[in-house]
């Protein structure tokens, strides 16, 4: 799975999911994008799943780029843990997605096989998305 090799801070804060993207709203590596149209956040292991479904229906033909990383920690504490205490221990991992940022990118393979090889993707991720081209 996907996580940062180092980090300058082991715990980070919260993040809210507001906003829309400025960057990365458009594909620029492959031909086609799966770009989200809710802010939300996506783990490491949905990144994961989506690749993994990707790579199989395509059967490793074409390329495929994913645009997001999981670079904030977040924090839990495990059942029955009293209040107080402090902060829990790094639990997961997960990439904060505003409105509009294309996630992942295809190339190098018919538009009907991307299209669904995206629409795949898309069922393991937990925000709506729409399938964009280059144009």
């Amino acid at each position: 799975m996907l996580f940062p090799k180092k980090t300058k801070y082991r715990k980070a804060h919260k993040l809210k999911k507001l906003g829309k993207a400025t960057s990365m709203s458009s594909v620029d590596f492959g031909d086609y994008g799966l770009k989200s149209l809710q802010s939300c956040w996506i783990t490491a292991r949905q990144i994961e799943a989506a690749r993994k479904v990707m790579t199989r229906y395509t059967r490793k033909g074409g390329k495929i780029w994913i645009r997001i990383f999981p670079a904030m920690p977040i924090t839990k504490k495990g059942g029955e843990i009293p209040m107080g205490k402090g902060k829990g221990p790094v639990d997961h991992y997960i990439a904060a997605v505003k409105a509009g940022t294309v996630m992942f990118e295809m190339g190098g393979i018919s538009e009907e096989m991307s299209r669904e090889a995206m629409n795949l993707a898309a069922y393991k991720l937990p925000v709506k998305c729409k399938i964009v081209n280059k144009n």
